[in-house]
Parts: structure tokens; sequence; C-alpha cells
């Protein structure tokens, strides 16, 4: 069933900022021994200092699963975060989201009735000798769905930080991997293992065969999933020549959801915490262009100060969808909690959830 988001009334949209942020702090209080906030290294400023643990998607959902005497668990992130969040924590707990049109568009591009008739057209296509040679691996960035669809075959899921170390796995457990959702982690982890070109195929969501021909098909090691993070596709390359022109000094370090032929121009790249760990454990004065959202290389910024940290795009690179949380969805959740009331409750169906779980600890256990 798909939720909708409830209106919350006019009462709270007349609030001042201030108030909002009074109110939730009040709320949080009151609320201590029952709550745990999870903020999302995306998230806004205003959000984000109300965070009992920060993080990326997987680091926060284990960390908020090692504390069980927490009734409600409010994530601020985005969908599927708060569904891996489900998946783990203990019957007792609710995994709530402040807004329930915080979706992830990368995640929304694989749904599992589309990758279960790629993987169909695949093994009708014989492309592989048997269903155990094509192996399955899911980003952390996808629903969980399709995190049980792969951990239901042997497959694993994969954080943007051990992505290659899951490719080469999977690449010694079958002939090919099929990874979904995101192209261009994909990509960039075959090719950083060796991977040829001519070994790293597109599938192509609705055309015949993922617009490839079946020679083509039996060819490739890897079939990527033609998703991708609408944020880190506003990363390009000229944008890194125009730092190396203008500032020769920059260190550029950016996401590995950025297209190949950005990484291939940067100094160095890593998911959002090894980004952080960078800046943090560079020298002062160190100069840095960072290729991710917004939120957090402003954050950067305002915590390095004896460093010069930029976005490395002109214009402001923001998940949207991560923003529909705000800090007034946030206040209603709490006050609902409050008068007894769980609202934005994210729960997945047992079965989803027990197939989902053999993919995480897969990964866990490689």
């Amino acid at each position: 069933m798909t939720l909708q988001q409830q209106d919350l009334g006019a009462e709270y949209f007349r609030l001042e900022r201030d108030q909002i942020m009074a109110r939730i702090a009040a709320r949080k209080e009151e609320l201590a021994d029952r709550l745990l906030i999870l903020c999302h290294h995306y998230q806004q400023q205003d959000l984000f200092q109300f965070a009992d643990l920060t993080g990326d998607s997987l680091k926060l959902s284990r960390e908020a699963a090692a504390i069980q005497d927490r009734e409600f668990i409010v994530f601020c992130g985005v969908h599927f975060m708060a569904e891996a969040a489900d998946i783990l924590a203990q019957p007792h707990q609710k995994v709530i989201l402040p807004h329930l049109d915080a979706g992830c568009p990368m995640a929304d591009m694989a749904s599992v009735g589309a990758v279960v008739r790629a993987y169909r057209d695949l093994l009708t296509a014989q492309v592989v000798a048997d269903e155990a040679a094509l192996v399955p691996a899911t980003y952390v960035n996808s629903s969980a769905a399709i995190k049980a669809f792969v951990g239901e075959r042997g497959g694993s899921v994969c954080t943007s930080s051990n992505a290659e170390k899951i490719l080469a796995w999977a690449l010694g457990r079958g002939e090919k991997v099929f990874f979904f959702p995101d192209q261009h982690l994909g990509r960039n982890s075959a090719m950083a293992l060796g991977i040829p070109e001519d070994e790293i195929l597109l599938w192509r969501r609705g055309e015949l065969l993922g617009g490839n021909s079946v020679a083509d098909l039996r060819r490739a090691r890897i079939l990527l999933w033609d998703g991708y993070c609408e944020v880190h596709m506003k990363f390009l390359p000229d944008q890194v020549r125009r730092w190396r022109l203008e500032e020769p000094d920059v260190r550029i370090i950016v996401h590995p959801e950025c297209a190949h032929d950005v990484l291939k121009l940067a100094d160095e790249y890593g998911s959002t915490e090894a980004i952080i760990k960078a800046v943090s454990q560079s020298p002062v004065g160190s100069k840095w262009a960072v290729g991710t959202e917004v939120n957090l290389v402003e954050r950067l910024h305002r915590t390095y100060r004896d460093r010069q940290v930029h976005l490395l795009s002109s214009s402001a690179c923001e998940c949207t969808t991560m923003d529909c949380n705000q800090p007034v969805n946030l206040l209603w959740v709490l006050d609902n909690l409050a008068a007894g009331r769980v609202v934005n409750q994210i729960t997945v169906e047992p079965e989803i959830a027990r197939q989902a779980a053999k993919s995480l600890e897969q990964m866990l256990a490689i």
C-alpha cells in the first residue's frame, strides 16, 4: 500500500522558524528516552542539528539497530533509508519518515517488476548457461523489494565505499554481474577493477534486451542498469577543468555516483564518509572543490574554516526530495508522538524484509 503524506494543517505553517526550533527541542527533551533521531549528511542544517546520529544511509541504520531501547526511530533521510532501518530494527521499534514524499529518484528507476522482467529476458536469451551464473548486486540506494530480489538469488548489497569489493566477489561467484540501480557507481567500480570497457554494458530500461545484441550481452561481464543520481549528474568535466585553471593548487574530490569522465579528472573519489575524512584530515590551508550534495559541502565549509571548501559546481546541487523533510515536518511528527499517535511509519513486509536482510548480511560477510 502506498502511503500518502497528510496535510499538517495551517497552524503549523503559520509558525516562525524560531518557534519551530524551540518546539522541536522541547519535544525532543520530552520524548528523550523513547526517541532516536537519525540524519543523513545531505539534510539541511536546521534538521541536522537535532540528530542523535549522523552519517550515510547504511551506517545510520546499523548504528540505530544497536540502540534497542528507543521505541521511535525518526529517520531524516529518504524512503529507502527508512526501509533499511526498519529491516534492521527490533520488532518493538517504529521507523518514521518526517515527510512521505522524501524519496530517491535513482532508487525509483529500478522497480522490482522491471528488474524481474530484465532478468527473465536474459535467461530466455541464453546469455548465461544457467541462473546461477548471473549474480545480482544492488547499491544500498534501492528499494527493499530490490534488495529482497537480490537476497533471494544469493547476491549482495553494496555501498559507495565497498562497491569494488562486492563486484570482485560477484565476478568470482558467477560469469556476469547485473548491477543496479546506479550505472555510474557500477561503471566506476568495474573500471577500478580493470575490467575492459567493452565488457561493461548498459541495460536500457524499456528496450528489447536493454538495447543490446545477444552477442554483446554474452561478451559482457558487467551489466549496468541505466539509473543515475540526479544530483551527481550535475557535476561536469568542464567544472573540473575550470577549477584547475583558476586554482592550480585545489584538490578535487567527487562522489562515485558522478559520471566516469568527471571521476577520471578528479584527484580523489569516495563516499560521503570518505569525503568528510579527506577534508577533515587535510592540512590547514588546504583548498578543496567537492562534487557532492550541497548541504554536505556547506557543512564542511562551516566546520573547517581553516581550510577552503567549495562546491565543484557554480550552481547549487541539492537533493530536492531529501529536502521534502523540513523542520516543520519533524515538529509535526514529534507532536503526534507526544500525543500517542504514530504517523508516517515505514514498514517492510516480513517476507521482503527477510530476503532483503540476506543481501545485507551477504555484504557484511564479504
